[in-house]
């Protein structure tokens, strides 16, 4: 049975709440905290392929139908809340990553290569980047593994790393615990994430909000940001102890 979580309840009132059982919930309960931005923030946009985004509102069968790599209504949905939240930081003067594939050298997934993949691994321009925003070419699901990520955002001196893109489930699920492992403060934007599966996108990120990161509706974000103080991308600092 699913739960009807309070409005009292912030920690948890989130797109989960009509799949996760009261009674996981109150397994969960130890890992309640407060959730928000530490530090000097950044934002890493995860895979945001041409090929996931389809070329306006349609259901998932038919985006599918068309490109089998694409995430139909659910990459529609996310367009808007990540152009909002890339703005956000850009308007601040908060450092903007970008991942990257190339289909001769990466597997992200055990997805059998396609010979669209070139066209469909290419970054929505829609996007970025712009001039000067990283771009991180990765080989596997982890925007980390395998990567200098971790050591340009050290240099940085990035704390809180924010999360958007795709797949829920999969490359930001990765990329979200790698954070957390090499000692990032991780926050996952609910709206400006997304996936193919809605059951995968909702217990992915009610996991990753009590293990490894902190997931944050973009209206508490935006209003994060608006108080860290603004910074230019290019300032190389220390890491907050």
């Amino acid at each position: 049975m699913s739960s009807n979580v309070s409005a009292l309840d912030p920690f948890e009132d989130h797109c989960w709440r009509d799949v996760i059982p009261a009674e996981t919930l109150e397994v969960y309960r130890s890992y309640q905290r407060e959730t928000g931005i530490v530090g000097l923030p950044a934002v890493l946009a995860v895979d945001l392929f041409s090929g996931v985004f389809p070329e306006g509102p349609m259901t998932l069968a038919d985006a599918v139908a068309r490109n089998p790599r694409s995430c139909g209504p659910y990459a529609w949905a996310a367009r808007t809340p990540i152009a909002t939240l890339l703005n956000s930081a850009r308007g601040r003067g908060l450092p903007v990553l970008f991942s990257s594939q190339n289909p001769e050298t990466s597997r992200a997934t055990n997805r059998p290569p396609s010979q669209r993949d070139a066209a469909d691994l290419s970054l929505d321009p829609f996007f970025g980047p712009r001039a000067g925003e990283l771009v991180v070419p990765k080989r596997r699901a982890s925007v980390f593994f395998e990567t200098d990520l971790a050591d340009h955002l050290e240099r940085l001196g990035v704390d809180t790393l924010i999360l958007c893109g795709e797949t829920t489930s999969g490359c930001v699920r990765a990329t979200a615990v790698d954070a957390y492992s090499h000692g990032f403060h991780a926050v996952v934007v609910e709206e400006a994430v997304f996936d193919r599966s809605p059951l995968s996108h909702k217990v992915s990120l009610f996991d990753l909000h009590h293990k490894y990161a902190d997931v944050m509706s973009l209206a508490q974000v935006e209003q994060a940001l608006a108080a860290c103080p603004a910074s230019p991308s290019t300032a190389i600092r220390p890491r907050t102890p």
